[in-house]
């Protein structure tokens, strides 16, 4: 690891945001990379950026950190989580009975400067601390179950489970979904729908491109503007298949991208 810590900042709160990366900026190692205000956001930029380290707030509209947690543990290597939370008393036994880093708000230099000292002791490629059991033990004392997105497939006559981090794209076409991954295109389940696929996708990092399909925004290789207002996607996978983002989601595929 360099010296480098690769750092992402979850609150919903953009005052505490700041505040958490002017004391931050005291610490020449730390380089923020990412910053967002909910769990969705969250989980899209851990998994596009792939930091070292997330400060995560606990309390947020809708999903909260912990939901958060459940995603980043699916990754490989998992960043390390600082969590940062306004005193909550079942969420600090949580932190506690599990010996899991925390920070209460308002955000106290020296806790900071403790936490980050203990960061920079576990990225060193010499310890070699699997923290996935804590972490899992703390999100069931939290009450939030394990779970597992899969998305069902047809190939050779067997049914084949996809992770969606994997597929690129669906393209619905004959009245038939399809996920597109980086080598092939397969059948989904027959009565499946773009519809009820961005209700199970909502915490992965999918866009309605236009009427018929959906994108992986994390496997975008280019982007271009093409003509009648509408953007042309070229996606990572070995066809470089090309994706029409319509007019009318022109202005919202730029807001999520931040363009």
């Amino acid at each position: 690891m360099s010296n480098t810590i690769r750092t992402i900042l979850v609150d919903d709160e953009l005052p505490a945001r700041d505040e958490l990366s002017y004391l931050l900026s005291s610490h020449p190692d730390i380089e923020i990379v990412g910053a967002a205000d909910n769990a969705a956001d969250a989980v899209d930029a851990v998994f596009a950026h792939r930091p070292d380290l997330v400060f995560l707030d606990i309390q947020m509209p809708g999903r909260n950190g912990f939901h958060v947690l459940k995603e980043v543990m699916t990754m490989d290597p998992r960043p390390l989580v600082i969590f940062v939370t306004a005193f909550d008393e079942y969420a600090i036994r949580a932190f506690e009975e599990n010996a899991v880093d925390y920070i209460l708000k308002p955000v106290d230099k020296r806790r900071l400067a403790a936490s980050l000292e203990r960061a920079r002791k576990l990225l060193k490629p010499s310890v070699a601390e699997d923290s996935g059991e804590v972490l899992r033990k703390l999100l069931a004392d939290v009450g939030i179950k394990p779970g597992i997105t899969r998305i069902s497939v047809e190939h050779s006559g067997r049914n084949i489970l996809l992770n969606p981090r994997e597929i690129v794209y669906f393209d619905c076409r004959n009245r038939r979904i399809y996920a597109g991954t980086r080598d092939d295109a397969y059948p989904c389940a027959a009565d499946l729908t773009l519809e009820r696929l961005e209700e199970r996708l909502v915490q992965y990092p999918f866009f309605r491109a236009n009427r018929s399909q959906l994108v992986n925004l994390a496997l975008v290789r280019t982007y271009a503007p093409w003509f009648n207002g509408k953007y042309v996607l070229t996606m990572n996978d070995v066809q470089e298949t090309e994706i029409t983002v319509s007019k009318a989601r022109v202005r919202d595929f730029k807001a999520v991208m931040e363009l």
